[in-house]
């Protein structure tokens, strides 16, 4: 069954795109028609396209590994913070700091000055500073809570960019084509799909757009770590019954040779 259909779609204003003299010829084969002027995305495509992508989002998050979520453009930032916090993803909502991907070390220095800052000011190293250098520092702290502080816990490279507009977001999605990492993007009749992985023809701009895309991939990254999780105590459960078993495996092994011990002795 479908994450989702196309009156839901429809509803949500999804199937708008872009004035035709502003469309991208490579996003021909996921426009229905053109009305007004304005190009109209074939939603029976984007529903199979969500499905698609949906499900190797969540074989990913099944995976163990993290997804990061881009979007800098007002409208979309509110929900992409909103659902990615929901299932514990990584994600950029102000300016994509250049080399994110492609300079990864130098970032995670930039995040571990934040946590320094943090340990220092706790254990009370900064009390004795000027009031002026404890308010540079502050700032600095501030700054870097603002850029970083969403992918403080990515330790490591992600395993995949969910991006919205990939046009405002080539930078991250060049960094990522360049690394072999997977993009998923909505993908608007303006901009170019060639350097996307998992294509989800939709209209980028309207929230209510961006939130039900949003919704069917995240609710599939959910179930996906929660069948980790469920896997996880199965395969703990099974160790400890395996355990228990070499343990009685060895008692008895134990109570037979004492038993023929004592047969040969009498």
């Amino acid at each position: 069954m479908s994450r989702t259909n196309f009156d839901t779609l429809l509803e949500a204003g999804c199937h708008f795109g872009h004035l035709k003299r502003k469309w991208n010829p490579a996003m021909a084969p996921y426009i229905f028609m053109e009305k007004n002027g304005i190009h109209i995305i074939d939603l029976h495509k984007t529903v199979v396209k969500i499905d698609e992508a949906a499900e190797a989002l969540k074989n990913i998050a099944k995976s163990g590994r993290k997804i990061l979520f881009v979007a800098t453009k007002k409208q979309a930032k509110p929900v992409i913070a909103e659902k990615a916090t929901s299932i514990n993803m990584p994600y950029v909502i102000e300016r994509w700091p250049g080399g994110m991907l492609t300079n990864f070390a130098t970032i995670r220095k930039a995040v571990k000055k934040m946590a320094n800052i943090d340990k220092l000011t706790a254990d009370g190293t900064y009390a004795n500073l000027s009031k002026r250098e404890a308010l540079q520092i502050s700032r600095q702290r501030a700054k870097l809570e603002k850029n970083l502080g969403s992918v403080a816990d990515l330790t490591r490279l992600p395993a995949a960019l969910f991006v919205v507009d990939v046009l405002k977001e080539q930078i991250a999605v060049r960094e990522a084509n360049r690394l072999g990492i997977p993009v998923f993007a909505i993908v608007d009749t303006n901009s170019n799909p060639d350097n996307v992985d998992f294509v989800i023809p939709a209209n980028d701009d309207a929230n209510k757009s961006i939130e039900v895309i949003l919704d069917a991939c995240c609710e599939a990254i959910a179930e996906g770590l929660e069948e980790r999780k469920a896997e996880r105590v199965d395969a703990e459960a099974a160790g400890e019954e395996k355990a228990e078993k070499a343990v009685s495996a060895r008692v008895e092994e134990e109570e037979e040779a004492e038993e023929e011990e004592a047969n040969a002795e009498a």
